[in-house]
């Protein structure tokens, strides 16, 4: 089991509506504000379930729903068959790794994004702030995967790193190409990058099952779930080991 060397205390959030299960309220944990957050003391906290939102470090603890389980994907990885096929179909894509930094031509990418995927959400009306508040931290080492056909960028892959560990941030994507599987893709390559690094895992933020937009993290198996203290490892649709 991970642990977090740093001892600080935790706060609890107000509830507010929940924006993955229509009708619950939400609740999250935080680290003490007082705390300046760092790079190091973050990827302890991911160790054990929390994820960043900009600056904002958190994990769901809601006292009515436990449906949000962070899930993390150990490497080496060996693809499905339908994921096989999407890396065939995406072949040609080029990958470079660049700075977290406000570039215009992700921007636009992501703004296109958001108004096809998210239309009826507050995220399709975005702009330059909201998008660095969302993606890019102070202290935190992020780089941004940019995926290109021929001069094109076609996704963005935004990917935190730590010295044993990739975690997905947010992945962008053309929207005219939503048959090629791109989110997808784009965890396949960064389980790859994590391989390449000789790191342990990709985290991959939380799974809800309920939730459709969540609910694909599922399919990279064997995955690993954190429930009570513990890193659960699910072969197939069962769970089988802890660490």
């Amino acid at each position: 089991m991970d642990s977090v060397k740093h001892d600080i205390r935790l706060f609890q959030t107000f509830p507010q509506n929940c924006s993955y299960i229509e009708g619950q309220q939400s609740v999250s944990i935080i680290p003490d504000p007082s705390i300046a957050m760092t790079h190091s003391l973050y990827q302890q906290l991911a160790s054990i379930g929390f994820r960043r939102s900009g600056n904002e470090v958190y994990t769901p603890h809601c006292p009515e729903c436990s449906a949000c389980l962070p899930l993390r994907v150990p490497v080496p990885y060996s693809p499905n068959r339908n994921q096989r096929r999407t890396l065939q179909n995406n072949q040609d894509l080029v990958m470079s790794i660049v700075p977290a930094s406000f570039i215009e031509e992700h921007f636009d990418l992501y703004s296109r994004y958001l108004k096809t995927r998210h239309a009826n959400s507050q995220m399709a009306e975005t702009n330059e702030e909201n998008y660095k508040d969302f993606l890019i931290s102070a202290w935190c080492e992020t780089v941004f995967l940019e995926f290109r056909r021929k001069d094109k960028l076609v996704a963005v892959a935004v990917t935190d790193v730590f010295s044993n560990a990739l975690s997905a941030v947010y992945t962008f994507f053309e929207p005219t190409m939503e048959k090629n599987s791109l989110g997808t893709y784009c965890i396949l390559k960064q389980l790859a990058l994590v391989e390449q690094m000789s790191l342990n895992c990709l985290y991959l933020g939380y799974w809800i099952n309920q939730c459709r937009e969540m609910s694909y993290k599922a399919n990279f198996k064997p995955h690993e779930i954190y429930q009570k203290g513990r890193w659960t490892t699910v072969l197939g649709g069962h769970q089988d080991k802890s660490s």
